[in-house]
């Protein structure tokens, strides 16, 4: 048995984690994958050379970086038997406030709460994607992989044409005050999530570990839409709305195109 270390810089929450789970799940030789997202490190037990690790996981393209590879005695890992419902639960918050931030975002006028949905679904799918395709086929997982993806890019592409057509014509201004409670809801909403990984954390589940959720793109996009939101009250423009509806479509579809890579 090996066991190889690496360090990878991009790995800041559970998406990341799942992404490189399915990615890795190609791999036959590959016994138990260990993380620790706090420390962005993941340990691989592994048969075998490391050189097919090193080329999976730098195709992810999340700044890794491999630190050692050595021989082990262990044989014996702790099963994670709790993942599934911890899984389940954030996958239900991410979803619940992707139907409540596009009903509420496109009925205030709000981009900004419409490019935020669009995100916490991006996360819903990431979950649903190791969900549902545990115990799946390797080619399921990648069909649903690259449909996850190409859906995902379809709904930011038709969120930038619906940017383009008011950043031309006059519309009313968004509810500022429905985008900053809504945004404050969903603020919470991460929090929860975090919680929730965190007593995985404390159960000894590591790959679980979640302590920097709030430095990733959720809790950014949230601010920011609360922010675009007193902007466009204090400015009396929809300007700010827009741009920050634009700034998460591109983090939308960035998301969307690691996905797809999973499906390759």
């Amino acid at each position: 048995m090996q066991k190889s270390t690496f360090i990878i810089s991009k790995m800041d929450c559970p998406s990341e984690e799942n992404l490189i789970r399915m990615k890795l799940a190609e791999i036959e030789d590959i016994q138990h994958l260990d993380f620790d997202i706090q420390e962005r490190k993941l340990t691989v037990f592994h048969l075998g050379a490391s050189s097919r690790i090193d080329d999976a996981i730098a195709s992810l393209k999340l700044g890794e970086s491999r630190i050692s590879t050595e021989a082990t005695d262990q044989e014996v890992f702790d099963e994670n038997t709790r993942q599934r419902k911890l899984l389940w639960s954030v996958l239900i918050i991410n979803f619940s406030f992707f139907v409540i931030e596009m009903a509420t975002g496109w009925f205030s006028q709000s981009m900004g709460l419409v490019a935020d949905s669009l995100d916490m679904l991006a996360d819903a799918f990431v979950y649903g994607i190791s969900l549902f395709a545990v115990g799946g086929t390797l080619i399921r997982k990648k069909q649903i992989a690259r449909l996850a993806g190409y859906f995902q890019i379809l709904l930011a592409v038709i969120g930038f044409g619906e940017v383009i057509r008011r950043f031309i014509n006059m519309e009313a201004l968004p509810n500022f005050s429905t985008m900053m409670i809504v945004s404050t809801l969903a603020l919470l909403a991460n929090g929860i999530c975090l919680y929730l990984l965190q007593q995985s954390k404390s159960k000894g589940e590591a790959h679980m570990q979640a302590s920097m959720i709030f430095t990733s793109n959720d809790v950014i996009i949230n601010l920011g839409v609360i922010l675009a939101g007193a902007l466009v009250h204090g400015l009396q423009s929809n300007k700010p709305d827009l741009i920050i509806g634009s700034i998460v479509f591109i983090l939308v579809i960035q998301g969307a195109i690691r996905i797809l890579k999973l499906g390759r």
